[in-house]
């Protein structure tokens, strides 16, 4: 009788047979579901910051995703994007229950930011992957100094002119072109942005940015999946997970001081840059790690 063929075991791999006959074994590779509970935890992290910052969360998706499922910077930037759209959804919401979207102004940064993302798109797949770590650094450490520079206010809304208006698409355009080619969604640009470049107040800059977030990620999202540069699964899994705990730090943003924002923000980017400038330092981990 005839042995049935030995269906492969999930989370294994198949080794060469020993030379005797026998049937190659099943080696041990990493879980994938050891790695699940760290990936919801980072959407968990990702969505809390997402609310108290206005950012898409992708400043923490992104590095966790290299460290915790394997990606190199280019998969995870694009995963990342998946990620934002449930994300900034549910965070808009909670900003605008409160009064603290300008539609008028997300108007004219959706603008920008469309075209943008196109673009960044594109130099994600064309640009070698040793400049994408710098790449982000240095957008980090701009967004430090711009955090710095300006003095943040809690009660300003847009007086829109010409010039706001092309300030605002200006804004959109550079946030669109580093969502694509970083996987952060652009709020850390559209947040100091806006209130650098029209005056702003903190929380209706953060709240309009979680609105601007939403067409930017599905555009760049598209893209990336029709070229399959981006994991949906893994994306669909941190997006809701980021999504259950994002009101809860637009409630925090609400009982901070505008200052004392701006302050955590800039700690938190700091430690974002140590952590990629050790990660580009070490070899990149293959796609193939991922969960499936």
């Amino acid at each position: 009788m005839s042995t049935p063929p030995r269906s492969r075991v999930p989370g294994t791999r198949s080794t060469r047979g020993d030379g005797a006959g026998h049937p190659p074994q099943a080696a041990p590779e990493p879980s994938a579901a050891r790695r699940w509970p760290a990936i919801i935890l980072m959407g968990v992290g990702a969505g809390f910051l997402a609310g108290l910052f206005g950012v898409g969360g992708g400043l923490v998706i992104v590095p966790a995703l290299m460290a915790f499922a394997g990606m190199d910077q280019r998969h995870a930037a694009a995963t990342s994007l998946v990620a934002i759209v449930p994300t900034s959804v549910v965070g808009a919401v909670s900003y605008g229950v409160q009064g603290q979207v300008s539609l008028v102004a997300a108007a004219f940064l959706i603008a920008g930011s469309l075209a943008g993302a196109q673009l960044g798109v594109r130099l994600l797949r064309t640009l070698p992957a040793r400049v994408l770590p710098w790449t982000f650094v240095t957008f980090a450490v701009l967004v430090i100094v711009s955090q710095q520079v300006m003095v943040p206010v809690r009660d300003a809304g847009l007086t829109l002119t010409p010039v706001s208006a092309a300030a605002l698409i200006g804004v959109g355009l550079v946030a669109g072109v580093l969502s694509g080619l970083v996987g952060v969604g652009g709020g850390a640009v559209i947040v100091p942005g806006t209130q650098l470049a029209v005056g702003l107040g903190d929380l209706l800059a953060r709240g309009t940015s979680l609105v601007v977030m939403l067409p930017t990620a599905l555009s760049g999202t598209v893209t990336n999946l029709r070229h399959g540069v981006a994991d949906l699964r893994v994306g669909v899994v941190v997006g809701v997970a980021s999504a259950a705990a994002s009101p809860l730090g637009s409630r925090v943003a609400g009982m901070i001081s505008p200052r004392t924002g701006s302050v955590l923000f800039s700690v938190f980017l700091v430690y974002v840059i140590v952590s990629t400038l050790l990660r580009s330092r070490r070899p990149s981990p293959t796609h193939r790690g991922q969960p499936k």
